[in-house]
């Protein structure tokens, strides 16, 4: 007897799809992902998804949304429990953030070729914002510290980011030297220190 498409609560989809289509990310790349092809690995019908997704885009949106919102959440826990000083609290984020990278290197590719995309749902924009404010609020806690130079904080936190992104890059990538991977993350943390002491 041919056994029955397994059914789905209300929402249980959803998170099934988006659950689903990560691991296809990870394991296969974006050009693999397909709402026919999810639907057949959950044993639904193959229309069951758009009542979710209208098609793929909608399904990368989605993904690179929870990706973003993931990161935030990432990137708060990340402050709990450190010290106040703009060197603990920058340790504590950029590793957090060098991690979500690493382990999520595909998904994180994604985010930010979708987070550029113009058709980019409003959503998207309001969690690449709030996950960005991290790094732009402990800037300018610094700063009312003393503990970095003058001037605009954008200005300051765009070389934190690049340098932060590029290592993560790097790191994703599998690029970096063997001899980085123990004292990399360090020598960057003390770089991106050093570039932003006050004069």
């Amino acid at each position: 007897m041919p056994t029955r498409p397994r059914r789905y609560h209300h929402g249980d989809l959803r998170a099934a799809l988006l659950t689903r289509a990560e691991e296809t990310l990870r394991e296969k790349g974006p050009t693999a992902l397909s709402l026919r092809e999810l639907a057949r690995d959950l044993g639904v019908s193959h229309a069951a998804p758009s009542r979710h997704f209208k098609d793929k885009q909608a399904l990368l949106d989605a993904l690179a949304l929870a990706g973003f919102e993931r990161l935030g959440e990432i990137m708060t826990a990340s402050q709990e429990g450190v010290g106040e000083s703009f060197a603990e609290r920058l340790d504590a984020i950029v590793r957090a953030y060098v991690g979500f990278a690493t382990a999520n290197a595909a998904l994180l590719d994604l985010m930010y070729s979708v987070k550029h995309d113009p058709e980019a749902s409003e959503a998207l924009s309001a969690s690449v914002q709030r996950w960005s404010t991290h790094i732009v609020e402990l800037i300018a806690e610094g700063q009312r510290r003393g503990e970095i130079r003058e001037g605009p904080v954008e200005r300051i936190g765009l070389p934190v980011f690049t340098t932060l992104h590029g290592y993560a890059e790097l790191a994703m990538s599998g690029m970096l030297p063997p001899e980085a991977t123990e004292h990399g993350l360090d020598d960057v943390i003390a770089y991106i220190l050093r570039g932003s002491a006050p004069d």
